[in-house]
């Protein structure tokens, strides 16, 4: 049996999978991810101070920057692709317990995801937030702003600093969120890893905490892993085009032993 097989039959016998989806899985959308050849970390100096709090609050220039990236970011305009889709679909049929996702561009829920099974570990950069009020809204609100000229748009309710709604260094992250991703990791039956190099914690630490909580492991990456050795399969090809495949025949009747 090979490894495509082998995932199959383990979602056909999953009642509880969790999905840990990182960058890859997005970059058929257009999104480059951070690390890649294209991705933002490799090709700006800057970047780790425009995602570190400090230089973002007390450095307007460094906030001016920020907003110019989110303005002209993919991620803005970026659509599902069937990768997520096929996530939607295993939800759908009953199987998928929650998505613990790395990724901040909120195209989980763009594609359909219920958001009460959606734990966004590093925030939505769809949405933006005041720092001193706590107002919120869309983002593309402050996009509109950004591009009639407001280089460093400030909260219309009290005039306080904007930014996206993702985390920053120098932040914790959002005790709920974290508690909800480490249940889902005790109770799964299934994990299957999309599009991550699982080398950023805790996300990365899920892997081997599930399995230590008798959770069989897929992973499905273009690169090797350093939990690539508890896998009972995994899956190179390109993300776009094995999950959905994967899902398709995992749900499969004749799979599933129900008849032909």
């Amino acid at each position: 049996m090979d490894d495509l097989a082998r995932a199959t039959e383990l979602i056909a016998r999953s009642e509880r999978i969790l999905a840990l989806t990182g960058a890859g899985l997005s970059t058929a959308s257009g999104i480059p991810d951070f690390r890649g050849p294209q991705g933002r970390w490799t090709q700006d100096p800057d970047a780790e101070k425009v995602s570190t709090l400090s230089y973002y609050l007390y450095d307007e220039e460094v906030r001016r920057k920020a907003w110019r990236i989110r303005a002209s970011s993919p991620a803005l305009t970026a659509q599902p692709n069937p990768a997520h889709q096929a996530l939607v679909e295993l939800e759908r049929a009953g199987k998928l317990a929650g998505i613990v996702t790395q990724n901040t561009d909120g195209l989980h829920l763009v594609a359909g995801s219920d958001p009460a099974i959606v734990h966004e570990i590093h925030g939505n950069a769809r949405r933006w937030r005041c720092e001193d009020c706590g107002a919120t809204g869309p983002l593309s609100e402050m996009v509109d702003r950004i591009n009639a000229g407001d280089d460093d748009p400030r909260c219309p309710a009290c005039e306080g600093i904007t930014r996206a709604t993702v985390i920053l260094f120098e932040e914790m992250l959002d005790p709920d969120v974290l508690d909800a991703s480490v249940k889902l990791a005790e109770t799964a039956d299934l994990v299957i890893a999309i599009g991550t190099t699982l080398t950023v914690h805790p996300v990365a630490g899920l892997v081997p905490y599930a399995f230590g909580h008798s959770a069989r492991v897929v992973i499905a990456n273009n690169q090797e892993t350093p939990y690539d050795y508890l896998a009972d399969a995994i899956l190179r090809d390109p993300i776009e085009e094995v999950v959905p495949r994967l899902v398709a025949e995992g749900l499969c009747p004749v799979r599933r032993g129900l008849g032909s």
